[in-house]
């Protein structure tokens, strides 16, 4: 058989079992990345030996054994055993809380109509004011006045809002502060 007659049939040996060679691999390391390492470096040691190969019906057999000798290989490798670290020198917080509080806001403003929400969003989040949300939104800043009134009773009104314990009311400061005309 000729090098690229060779080529070829490994080639359709390749299409037809790696599928299988793959699962093999996988349920020795039990590792998705390091079995495709282990059937590439059993298919590498295979075709170099392709054409010495003289019994064709033994060739699964074959590439299955230099599977297993690559992952034994690999297995008793010292520089490739994997140690845990220990990189958190102190204990990650706890964020539920603050997610627990969030979610009743998100799910109380996703509730809005959307000009309110933006209105509700610009002006208590982003921390603009009236004026900047206005230009920002190209209404009028008697149209922001009116659409947050609306959204803030709403929310006000929102029974899960109310159930947490969330400051919710405008600071008194920032209901007597004049804009500058």
């Amino acid at each position: 058989m000729s090098p690229t007659g060779y080529d070829e049939s490994f080639r359709r040996f390749v299409v037809e079992r790696a599928d299988a060679l793959l699962r093999t691999a996988y349920l020795m390391c039990a590792d998705r990345a390091r079995a495709e390492d282990l059937l590439q470096t059993a298919l590498w040691d295979a075709y170099r030996a392709w054409p010495r190969i003289r019994d064709q019906q033994r060739l699964e057999h074959y590439v299955r054994r230099c599977l297993l000798n690559a992952w034994l290989g690999w297995s008793r490798r010292a520089s490739n055993r994997e140690r845990a670290a220990n990189l958190v020198s102190q204990p990650v917080p706890d964020h539920s809380d603050g997610v627990a509080q969030r979610d009743p806001v998100l799910r109380a403003l996703a509730l809005l109509p959307p000009r309110q929400r933006a209105t509700v969003v610009l002006r208590f989040y982003a921390d603009m004011t009236e004026r900047q949300v206005a230009r920002a939104m190209r209404c009028s800043v008697g149209t922001v006045k009116h659409q947050a009134a609306d959204a803030l009773a709403q929310l006000r009104r929102d029974p899960a809002l109310r159930a947490a314990t969330l400051p919710l009311e405008v600071p008194a400061t920032a209901s007597l502060e004049k804009e500058s005309r």
